[in-house]
């Protein structure tokens, strides 16, 4: 799992857009997604749904996985592999309290995308790279409204696990656009963006380009 000296630059930190908790109109949610995937670079979208019961996540999952794919944008759904796999998810992300990497992926099959929530254990995110992750997300970074929060990691764990670790890494929690380019430049391959996206003063189209400008340096 170390780098080797030859292991190439990673490329540019991409934009990881994660749906607000609760999406009163799903018709009206799917044309901001569109507008907001046009506006810039986006790598994934997580449909993040909390609280809703099983018929809301998959009729959230069959409104904006269309959306997302028509712009090239990989959709994983959080906490629930067996709902994942049910609604064709190219992914899914567990947190600690969720099911295991192992089961995650023995329900999801060896092509789906997996990522692993690690709050600010280098420990943890080692275990879930090794076990076979295809990211870990370390956070919440900043204070966020979006979700209760406990670990405040600070930006030098994404430098080391840059510098160590071939595994891609997220950093989530409370990030806006005038905080994105510190996390990129500490290390951080994705950014993941919920309420700094959708309650954007200028919409979300200009949030993501906005994000994406800054990413860039």
């Amino acid at each position: 799992m170390a780098k080797s000296p030859t292991v190439p630059a990673r490329p540019p930190c991409r934009l990881y857009l994660i749906t607000p908790p609760v999406i009163p109109d799903l018709d009206a949610f799917a044309n901001l997604l569109g507008q907001a995937l046009e506006a810039g670079d986006v790598a994934a979208l997580q449909i993040r749904l909390k609280p809703a019961d099983d018929a809301a996540v998959r009729a959230a999952v069959a409104a904006l996985a269309p959306v997302a794919r028509r712009h090239g944008v990989a959709v994983l759904l959080n906490d629930r592999p067996d709902l994942a796999k049910e609604t064709g998810c190219d992914g899914v992300h567990i947190g600690q309290q969720d099911a295991t990497l192992a089961e995650a992926r023995r329900i999801m099959g060896p092509d789906a995308m997996i990522g692993v929530t690690c709050h600010d254990d280098r420990e943890l995110a080692w275990d879930a790279a090794e076990g076979g992750a295809d990211y870990v997300a370390f956070g919440a970074f900043y204070p966020t409204d979006t979700k209760t929060t406990t670990h405040r990691p600070e930006l030098e764990l994404l430098t080391v696990w840059q510098e160590t670790v071939e595994a891609p890494c997220v950093a989530i929690g409370g990030i806006t656009v005038d905080t994105a380019q510190d996390l990129a430049r500490a290390g951080a391959d994705f950014i993941a963006v919920s309420s700094g996206v959708w309650s954007y003063a200028q919409g979300p189209a200009a949030a993501v380009k906005a994000f994406n400008e800054r990413l860039k340096f």
